[in-house]
């Protein structure tokens, strides 16, 4: 059985005005693998995923990734690869002035999805914890 085992990021990269759109590129049992394309303002809201790991690639741009409830954040920029463990806080807002392009791999695919409130913190549109 012949598998696709590389593919070029830039054809899955969706600029999108309102939510950032989330473009699977593949897809299996062990993992699924998608491109984000974050504009200034935008943003991946709070979440975890309580049964896997998400890792990024930052690919280019810079934003505030979000790190638990309380809403503390930490700066990424290009070149960084960021962890989410198991059931860790993890999103992030573009306040940039360029779009935040980053690789995700969540492992297992079915790692599950949850929403998390950031507690009494708003991102600001600048992008500091207010």
């Amino acid at each position: 059985m012949s598998m696709t085992r590389v593919f070029s990021s830039s054809k899955f990269f969706q600029p999108a005005d309102g939510e950032p759109i989330r473009s699977v590129i593949t897809e299996s049992k062990d993992a699924v693998v998608v491109a984000w394309h974050i504009k200034p303002g935008q943003e991946i809201s709070a979440h975890i995923h309580p049964n896997g790991q998400d890792t990024w690639t930052i690919l280019a741009g810079k934003g505030e990734y979000f790190l638990d409830e309380a809403g503390t954040t930490k700066s990424i920029v290009a070149g960084d690869i960021v962890v989410a463990y198991p059931d860790c806080v993890h999103g992030v807002f573009n306040n940039g002035d360029e779009p935040l392009v980053f690789i995700s791999v969540v492992s297992p695919a079915d790692a599950g999805y949850q929403l998390v409130s950031l507690g009494n913190s708003l991102v600001g549109v600048s992008g500091e914890v207010v």
